[in-house]
């Protein structure tokens, strides 16, 4: 052992490191974002569940029940509904998490000790589920009562209905998620590489010298890939079908739309990370960079409704985000595809955005 040139090799990497933007960039990088990530932004006590409320008995012991559940903070209200069927439609939409139906005859459920007010909850999400299941364990009494000759509260019976998971099995919200994760590592890793590895080649000359052009360039390093991630959405579906029994309630069509429209938008982020990388090393390490927010954030590990406001839109910012409701209001909810038309756009948007920033960057490469 050569203790000199020991020394010698540890300033070189050292150097080599130190010139290595990306790597330097990634040693701070990457503890900063799982400390924030994990500290800050998860939190698995739930609370402001995005609900809707209708109030058929419009009394004073119903509006009581109301005030006493959004002053528990475990759900606020983002939209409103007239009938109960409009609660359970807005579910199917993903725009609620929680629907509180009250019934016409609230006060003589309350006084017959019958149930008086009933929570639906998305159930597709367990934890959602679990978290809107406290609302029925909380002491709500409605106040007191008014009735003559009543001196006591009545409490107000609250049961909690689960719409599609109702065995609250955790793979059923499991297994779709993993078809964006699987389509999220695969696809931006295949297509991050795909430019630095022409270079290191030595192919990427013969490329320029061709009549082709940069935007066919592009499209065509992705269609390649976009017919894997197809593939691999089917393997998922099956083995979740067989292994599982994960339900498809809504159209298998509007499945694989969804699954495409997430393939584009990774792809098109790969080749956009492909175009900034120096070598397949550095694109994989930017992939991870990327990687490990999607997964936390997106709502797949942890509960959307748990993160700060800041995060949330941070993570809206993610194709992950975007494909999670759509699979899952599909799969699970038998929504159609127009129904969640807000993350269609959102996706579409971000491949549009992806893909002209990754062709500009690309000729830019060149000059």
């Amino acid at each position: 052992m050569n203790w000199r040139r020991l020394l010698a090799i540890v300033v070189k990497e050292m150097r080599q490191m130190r010139r290595d933007r990306i790597t330097l960039a990634m040693i701070i990088g990457i503890p900063v974002m799982q400390l924030v990530l994990f500290g800050y932004a998860i939190n698995l006590n739930l609370r402001g569940l995005d609900a809707a409320i209708v109030d058929e008995a419009n009394t004073s012991g119903s509006r009581a029940v109301v005030m006493d559940m959004l002053a528990t903070g475990v759900i606020r209200p983002v939209a409103e509904a007239r009938t109960p069927q409009e609660l359970v439609d807005m579910l199917r939409r993903g725009e609620i998490s929680v629907g509180v139906a009250i019934p016409p005859d609230f006060e003589r459920r309350r006084i017959d000790g019958r149930e008086a007010v009933q929570v639906m909850v998305d159930g597709s999400d367990t934890v959602v589920q679990s978290a809107a299941i406290q609302l029925a364990r909380m002491p709500i009494d409605g106040g007191a009562s008014t009735r003559p000759g009543t001196n006591a509260d009545i409490a107000a019976p609250i049961s909690v209905v689960a719409f599609y998971n109702p065995e609250r099995r955790s793979a059923v919200n499991i297994v779709p998620g993993l078809i964006g994760v699987i389509l999220t590592m695969t696809m931006v890793l295949f297509t991050g590489v795909a430019i630095v590895r022409e270079r290191e080649r030595g192919n990427m000359e013969l490329l320029i010298a061709t009549p082709i052009s940069r935007a066919e360039l592009m499209i065509g390093k992705v269609l390649p890939y976009a017919a894997i991630g197809l593939v691999q959405t089917t393997v998922v579906l099956l083995l979740g079908l067989w292994l599982f029994q994960v339900p498809v309630l809504g159209s298998v069509l509007h499945v694989y739309l969804a699954a495409v429209l997430l393939i584009l938008a990774n792809l098109t982020l790969g080749l956009l990370i492909s175009t900034k990388a120096q070598s397949q090393f550095q694109a994989m390490q930017m992939t991870f960079f990327v990687f490990l927010p999607s997964i936390l954030l997106s709502g797949f590990m942890f509960p959307f409704a748990g993160m700060p406001r800041v995060v949330q839109w941070i993570a809206e910012l993610l194709p992950l985000t975007h494909f999670l409701r759509l699979i899952r209001g599909i799969m699970l909810r038998g929504a159609s595809l127009w129904e969640l038309w807000p993350d269609v756009l959102a996706l579409v948007a971000f491949t549009a955005v992806m893909m002209t920033l990754a062709i500009n960057r690309f000729r830019k490469s060149l000059d």
